[in-house]
Protein backbone atom coordinates (compact mmCIF):
# COMPACT_ATOMS: atom_id res chain seq x y z
CA UNK A 1 0.00 0.00 0.00
CA UNK A 2 1.32 3.25 -0.51
CA UNK A 3 1.01 6.38 1.70
CA UNK A 4 -1.84 8.47 0.63
CA UNK A 5 -3.82 11.15 2.37
CA UNK A 6 -6.79 9.02 2.57
CA UNK A 7 -5.22 6.29 4.29
CA UNK A 8 -6.48 5.00 7.62
CA UNK A 9 -4.20 2.49 9.40
CA UNK A 10 -4.59 0.69 12.94
CA UNK A 11 -2.10 -0.40 15.13
CA UNK A 12 -2.62 -2.36 18.62
CA UNK A 13 -0.12 -3.40 21.70
CA UNK A 14 1.04 -7.11 22.71
CA UNK A 15 -2.19 -7.85 24.62
CA UNK A 16 -4.74 -6.62 21.85
CA UNK A 17 -6.59 -4.63 24.71
CA UNK A 18 -5.03 -0.97 23.84
CA UNK A 19 -4.56 0.60 20.01
CA UNK A 20 -4.60 3.59 17.90
CA UNK A 21 -6.06 4.41 14.46
CA UNK A 22 -4.03 7.17 11.79
CA UNK A 23 -6.43 9.04 9.76
CA UNK A 24 -4.62 10.56 6.19
CA UNK A 25 -0.83 11.35 5.62
CA UNK A 26 1.60 11.05 8.40
CA UNK A 27 3.90 13.71 9.15
CA UNK A 28 7.10 11.76 8.67
CA UNK A 29 8.14 7.82 9.58
CA UNK A 30 11.94 7.85 10.26
CA UNK A 31 14.17 5.62 13.10
CA UNK A 32 15.19 7.21 15.89
CA UNK A 33 18.81 6.36 17.55
CA UNK A 34 18.35 8.38 20.65
CA UNK A 35 19.32 6.82 24.31
CA UNK A 36 15.80 7.74 25.76
CA UNK A 37 13.96 5.30 23.09
CA UNK A 38 16.63 3.12 23.32
CA UNK A 39 16.22 2.52 26.80
CA UNK A 40 12.30 2.86 26.91
CA UNK A 41 12.27 -0.07 23.71
CA UNK A 42 14.91 -1.82 24.78
CA UNK A 43 16.22 -1.61 21.47
CA UNK A 44 18.99 -0.30 19.30
CA UNK A 45 16.74 1.81 17.59
CA UNK A 46 12.95 2.50 17.20
CA UNK A 47 10.93 3.40 13.98
CA UNK A 48 8.36 6.37 14.68
CA UNK A 49 4.94 7.64 12.65
CA UNK A 50 4.67 11.13 13.34
CA UNK A 51 0.92 11.83 13.01
CA UNK A 52 -1.09 15.28 13.07
CA UNK A 53 -2.94 16.05 16.16
CA UNK A 54 -6.92 15.61 15.14
CA UNK A 55 -5.79 12.91 12.68
CA UNK A 56 -5.40 9.79 15.34
CA UNK A 57 -7.41 7.96 17.87
CA UNK A 58 -6.38 6.20 20.77
CA UNK A 59 -8.83 2.89 21.12
CA UNK A 60 -9.49 -0.10 23.72
CA UNK A 61 -8.53 0.30 27.16
CA UNK A 62 -7.27 3.15 29.07
CA UNK A 63 -3.86 3.74 28.35
CA UNK A 64 -1.22 4.88 31.07
CA UNK A 65 1.33 7.76 30.34
CA UNK A 66 4.75 7.77 32.16
CA UNK A 67 6.59 11.23 32.28
CA UNK A 68 10.19 10.51 30.97
CA UNK A 69 11.26 13.59 31.21
CA UNK A 70 10.08 17.40 31.56
CA UNK A 71 7.35 17.95 29.18
CA UNK A 72 7.69 14.41 27.31
CA UNK A 73 5.46 11.68 27.80
CA UNK A 74 5.23 7.90 26.85
CA UNK A 75 2.34 6.10 26.77
CA UNK A 76 1.63 2.54 27.09
CA UNK A 77 -1.30 -0.27 27.64
CA UNK A 78 -2.31 -0.61 31.44
CA UNK A 79 -2.95 -4.17 30.76
CA UNK A 80 0.68 -4.88 29.31
CA UNK A 81 3.02 -2.62 29.23
CA UNK A 82 3.61 -2.23 25.45
CA UNK A 83 4.57 1.30 24.23
CA UNK A 84 2.05 3.24 22.19
CA UNK A 85 3.12 6.56 21.55
CA UNK A 86 5.36 9.52 22.51
CA UNK A 87 4.60 12.91 22.98
CA UNK A 88 7.06 15.93 23.41
CA UNK A 89 6.42 19.48 23.76
CA UNK A 90 8.81 20.55 21.42
CA UNK A 91 6.40 18.69 19.11
CA UNK A 92 3.02 20.31 20.16
CA UNK A 93 0.93 19.84 16.88
CA UNK A 94 1.81 15.99 16.47
CA UNK A 95 1.76 12.56 18.19
CA UNK A 96 5.05 9.57 17.49
CA UNK A 97 3.12 6.16 17.21
CA UNK A 98 5.42 2.94 17.30
CA UNK A 99 5.67 1.98 13.16
CA UNK A 100 5.74 -2.00 14.20
CA UNK A 101 2.90 -1.82 16.00
CA UNK A 102 0.83 -1.79 13.15
CA UNK A 103 -1.44 -3.94 11.92
CA UNK A 104 0.69 -4.11 8.87
CA UNK A 105 4.06 -2.43 9.33
CA UNK A 106 4.97 -2.26 5.85
CA UNK A 107 2.20 0.30 4.95
CA UNK A 108 4.60 2.77 6.20
CA UNK A 109 8.34 3.61 5.11
CA UNK A 110 10.87 5.12 6.89
CA UNK A 111 12.35 7.99 5.30
CA UNK A 112 15.13 9.51 7.61
CA UNK A 113 17.03 8.52 10.80
CA UNK A 114 17.15 11.01 13.71
CA UNK A 115 19.64 11.33 16.26
CA UNK A 116 22.42 9.80 14.40
CA UNK A 117 25.38 11.33 16.90
CA UNK A 118 23.73 8.42 19.45
CA UNK A 119 23.84 5.76 16.82
CA UNK A 120 24.89 2.71 18.44
CA UNK A 121 28.15 1.96 16.61
CA UNK A 122 27.48 -1.38 16.11
CA UNK A 123 23.95 -0.65 14.05
CA UNK A 124 24.59 -0.84 9.92
CA UNK A 125 21.32 0.03 8.16
CA UNK A 126 22.13 -0.26 4.21
CA UNK A 127 19.14 1.56 3.97
CA UNK A 128 20.84 4.71 2.59
CA UNK A 129 18.45 6.99 4.51
CA UNK A 130 19.40 10.38 5.69
CA UNK A 131 20.50 11.41 8.73
CA UNK A 132 19.62 14.00 10.88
Amino acid sequence: MTETSQQTLSGHCLCGASGFVLIGAHNWVGHCHCESCRRATSSPFTTWIGQENGTWELIGNDIRTYDSSTGRQRGFCAACGSQMFYKSDAYPNEVHFYAALLDDPLTVTPTRQYHAEERLSWVHLSDGLSMK
